[in-house]
């Protein structure tokens, strides 16, 4: 086993919930030596062309990750994986977070065709296709986002690409609405935290009309300048918004997450042109820190 390869435990949880053939006509190569191809790729972030011999042919690995981007199998193994793990209790659903962060494009990200990609053998976009392709440009030049939802055990539960100039507050509701984990004993599947923290990007009337309607508990501070328009307005501002500063200190925990998420450097800075596989890639990156103990 070379360094960063799955282990016999982390194979094991991941192995029952990996395809079980390939397409008629032919047989895919080793799940484990391709899958470790690719964890190989992402924490060192170098070319697919440069992969050593002993993962195989580059082409194979890559495709094999191209092909679960496009189709949506990392989003279903991510999903049966934390299905397990709420299932033993290790998700931490009394404080989930939620923040941002930017990630360098490399040069080699740009230039992706403006032709939409297609499912294999399907006349539709892959999911998570961008017409923008998830890139954006700013004073550093090409950037993109992560905006991330984590648990208090520091492991993502959701997150979402979007081009680097985008706000953070827009991107609150559809991060919550991506939060569904499955309920291996049958039911519904659990979509609500215990309660959620945030900075002050997340402060908006939106916003926690939202998470009242949801009934979920919140910690967001207000901005000075909010404060002063509420005061300035008397009665009709409002009550002033809630704010528990020993909660607020778990909101590092997020923030922790997403360093481990960057260890991974194809995580930290964005090689892929397509927005869909660049979520597979950081997809890759969370079903292994769930994996891991």
């Amino acid at each position: 086993m070379g360094r960063g390869d799955l282990t016999s435990g982390e194979w094991a949880r991941l192995k029952q919930h990996l395809p079980k053939g390939g397409r008629r006509g032919g047989r895919w190569s080793s799940h484990r030596g391709v899958i470790n191809g690719i964890l190989f790729r992402n924490r060192t972030g170098m070319p697919w062309r440069d992969l050593p011999a002993r993962f195989g042919k580059w082409k194979t690995v890559y495709e094999r990750h191209r092909r679960w981007s496009v189709d949506g199998t990392w989003d279903r193994i991510l999903a049966a994986v934390q299905a397990d793990a709420d299932a033993e209790n290790q998700i931490d659903w009394s404080m989930v977070s939620v923040d941002s962060t930017s990630c360098r494009a490399h040069q080699h990200a740009a230039g992706a065709r403006k032709k939409p990609p297609r499912v294999p053998g399907k006349r539709r976009t892959p999911q998570q296709h961008r017409p923008d392709e998830g890139l954006g440009r700013s004073r550093g030049g090409l950037t993109c986002k992560i905006h991330l939802a984590g648990e208090g055990r520091r492991r993502p539960l959701a997150f979402l690409i979007t081009p680097g100039q985008w706000g953070d507050a827009p991107q609150l509701i559809p991060i919550m609405e991506r939060v569904r984990v499955a309920r291996l004993g049958g039911g519904h599947p659990r979509t609500r935290p215990d309660h959620l923290g945030g900075d002050k990007a997340y402060s908006s009337r939106r916003i926690r009309r939202y998470l009242r309607r949801r009934q979920i508990k919140h910690t967001i501070p207000e901005p000075r300048n909010q404060q002063i328009n509420r005061e300035r307005r008397g009665s009709k501002g409002g009550r002033p918004t809630a704010f528990d500063a020993e909660i607020y200190k778990r909101r590092n925990e997020v923030e922790r997450t997403i360093n481990r998420l960057k260890n991974a450097r194809a995580v930290a800075t964005r090689y892929d042109k397509r927005a869909y596989v660049f979520h597979g890639t950081v997809t890759i990156a969370a079903i292994r820190l769930r994996l891991q103990p």
